[in-house]
């Protein structure tokens, strides 16, 4: 599932890319996605592309009015006339492609045929520029991913973006407020994945950031000290900085259907923490799973799978 490092990447290459193209047309072959009817797409026909940028979990498109300022947080307001909200699910990859679309891309659920602005030619003046497309598409069948273009003016009260919580990266919270947000007797791992607490993290990085700090993943959150909010949040910040540096120097145009991420305890079940060699361990959910270090996050306490306790009965 694309969370905050891989929707922050695809993001500032996209804008890169983009800031400054002209729409020449948009279609949604997958209708199930575009979840609003006014404006239509149409309405983008001719607009220019102001910048792309993240809000969360979503990818946020500006059209129209002035190019977007350079080095905007996520929070900031839009500054075109419309906005592509774009949100991916578990399956959904915003992706730019140097040609136009041949036969029809089954995965396709969004197109937006572009035309880069033109360099500058001695003696030519600016050419044209060149043909790209914008492809929302989703690998699998469950056609989760959706879309929604609104006026810009809507964008932040849209119910999508009204109920996130402050931004996970670059700059979470203070570790007192973050204490406040997280002040509830649930567990960490449901809890920091809850985007109304904090937004941006999902299943595979919070593993990654609770092995940073150290923290069982059902410790709750209203049992946090002081000294385990500062841990938690440097934890954040260097858990999702460093996976998003790692992705500026991996990660290119087109961006690939798969990334390698740059995991260390998510998915590795079985092998030595990176930390102080315990075999790492896991709890099954039915569509998810927790990966863990029994020494370094719960006192040498291997946590009960749910799995196996079906299986052993």
């Amino acid at each position: 599932m694309p969370e905050l490092p891989e929707v922050e990447i695809t993001a500032r290459l996209l804008d890169e890319a983009l800031r400054g193209a002209r729409i020449e047309s948009a279609l949604a072959p997958g209708i199930n996605a575009l979840k609003t009817f006014d404006p239509p797409l149409t309405a983008l026909e001719g607009q220019t592309i102001a910048g792309v940028r993240r809000r969360g979990k979503n990818l946020i498109v500006e059209v129209g009015g002035a190019p977007a300022a350079e080095g905007r947080s996520p929070e900031d307001g839009a500054t075109g006339d419309m906005a592509l909200l774009i949100h991916l699910m578990s399956a959904g990859r915003l992706q730019l492609y140097d040609k136009r679309a041949g036969p029809r891309d089954r995965t396709s659920r969004l197109l937006v045929r572009v035309r880069t602005p033109g360099g500058e030619q001695e003696g030519e003046g600016s050419s044209e520029g060149e043909e790209r497309e914008l492809r929302l598409r989703e690998l699998g069948s469950r056609q989760a991913a959706w879309v929604k273009l609104l006026r810009a003016g809507g964008l932040e009260s849209d119910e999508a973006l009204a109920k996130l919580g402050p931004e996970a990266w670059p700059d979470p919270p203070p570790a007192a407020e973050l204490g406040r947000l997280l002040d509830a007797p649930r567990p960490l791992h449901p809890l920091l994945r809850d985007q109304r607490a904090i937004a941006g993290i999902g299943r595979s990085w919070v593993d990654e950031i609770l092995w940073e700090a150290m923290l069982s993943p059902y410790k709750r959150g209203a049992d946090l000290d002081e000294a385990e909010c500062e841990r938690l949040r440097e934890a954040i910040v260097t858990t999702l900085g460093g996976a998003i540096a790692h992705y500026e120097t991996a990660i290119r145009l087109p961006i690939p259907d798969k990334l390698g991420m740059p995991l260390r305890v998510h998915r590795h079940e079985g092998e030595p923490c990176p930390r102080c060699a315990t075999t790492l361990a896991a709890v099954h959910f039915e569509d998810y799973v927790i990966a863990y270090c029994p020494d370094c996050q719960t006192a040498g306490r291997v946590l009960k799978d749910r799995r196996m306790s079906r299986l052993l009965k």
